[in-house]
């Protein structure tokens, strides 16, 4: 039977793609690649590429930009005291979970974004 086989990239609108590529690696640590299509900044993330990208509809029509989706990332330990210190917004404090420390922030354009910490294989 045909299935789809798990998530293999995500992508995210914003307004403004400079200051999403600003918050993105300047705030919360991610490296771009040089191979991203146009209309998109993508991330050297592991083991699914994130981007974010112009909008395809009017983010303005909505209250809540992502609503009902769960975004999750890894994290290391350092991030929330890092993010805290950038003044950026903690929705949901560190707390333990089903996959180990995790916490929730905002990002400037009103997504809210889980980090768990996960340990990095040697």
């Amino acid at each position: 039977m045909p299935r789809l086989i798990g998530p293999d990239f995500i992508g995210i609108q914003v307004a403004d793609l400079n200051a999403a590529r600003t918050f993105y690696t300047k705030v919360v640590g991610l490296t771009v690649v040089s191979n991203g299509p146009p209309g998109a900044v993508v991330f050297d993330t592991k083991p699914i590429p994130f981007a974010v990208r112009t909008p395809v509809v009017d983010l303005h029509a909505v209250d809540t930009l992502g609503h009902g989706i769960a975004l999750w990332f890894g994290c290391d330990d350092a991030l929330h005291d890092h993010l805290a210190s950038r003044d950026v917004l903690i929705a949901s404090p560190p707390k333990d979970g089903p996959f180990g420390r995790y916490f929730a922030f905002q990002d400037p354009f009103g997504y809210t974004i889980t980090a768990h910490t996960v340990q990095e294989a040697a």
